[in-house]
């Protein structure tokens, strides 16, 4: 019990070291679909198709997923495929070893990724899930020929790439220059283009008038914008199932919370009566 509370802790404090890393892109709101069985089941099985190859979940047993409305049939039939029980925890063949050798790193347990990318105050773990995903582009000048605008220079491939489809991006940053020599600082836009191929195609141009701030856009153009409708619709659903999988009684602990407030409304009022009641004579 103490050695996974220790590893739940390391888990939390590498992914959040991970999220300083990031690149300060604009988080979307993902859509709250913990309720929605459906959009779970279908999370589920993207999770154990794509992500459940490199990562693993291990502190989620495939039982558990008879919470979500799978029976033990469709969980044997549909999400178990090489040999594993219904009672085992959600583990991959790869070791560690395996994993640095092929990646140059372990890739991170998933089990509570969305409670570890949660910012206090600030976007949920499911936006940072959601936006991410939905983010990848390919990048050529990379190892693994993709990148992220949420992740920058993520060592991550896009797994999902072919459900999402070819897309073209677009990014205009406006940001300061060194002078030469002692010059001044400038300001300049510079326009990457990024083919669906990932070749990158580059445009500098200097803003001598600029007198704002640095800035940073970027915009996606597919293919085929009905398929990443879908894509996104799918991400969604994955998301919604990493979140619930990081705190499966998320939303009893909201059912219990509500009743609670309620019992306390309702013990306030009767002991605002009770109090008048009493006092009335004294007064």
């Amino acid at each position: 019990m103490i050695k996974k509370l220790i590893g739940a802790v390391a888990l939390m404090l590498t992914c959040t070291a991970t999220l300083a890393a990031g690149g300060g892109y604009p988080l979307d709101k993902a859509p709250y679909r913990v309720n929605d069985m459906a959009s779970l089941q279908n999370g589920a099985k993207l999770f154990v198709n794509y992500c459940l190859n490199c990562h693993s979940a291990s502190s989620m047993r495939y039982n558990k997923l008879r919470d979500i409305g799978l029976t033990d049939e469709q969980i044997k039939e549909s999400l178990l495929f090489t040999g594993e029980k219904i009672g085992d925890m959600m583990h991959i063949a790869m070791t560690p070893k395996d994993a640095k050798a092929w990646f140059g790193t372990t890739p991170p347990d998933l089990s509570v990724i969305a409670r570890a990318k949660s910012v206090n105050a600030g976007p949920s773990g499911s936006d940072y899930l959601y936006t991410y995903l939905r983010t990848f582009y390919r990048d050529t000048s990379r190892a693994t020929g993709w990148n992220n605008l949420v992740f920058p220079s993520v060592g991550m491939p896009h797994a999902l790439w072919q459900e999402q489809g070819p897309r073209e991006l677009t990014t205009v940053s406006v940001h300061e220059v060194e002078g030469k020599d002692g010059a001044p600082k400038t300001w300049e836009r510079v326009t990457t283009v990024y083919d669906a191929q990932g070749f990158a195609t580059v445009n500098a141009e200097p803003l001598p008038n600029h007198h704002g701030h640095a800035t940073f856009d970027a915009k996606f153009k597919a293919a085929n914008p009905a398929q990443t409708a879908t894509y996104d619709n799918d991400v969604a659903d994955l998301t919604a199932f990493m979140s619930w999988m990081a705190e499966p009684v998320q939303t009893l602990r909201v059912r219990i919370g509500v009743g609670v407030m309620l019992f306390l409304l309702l013990f306030f009022f009767v002991t605002w009566r009770l109090n008048a009641s009493y006092w009335k004579h004294v007064r």
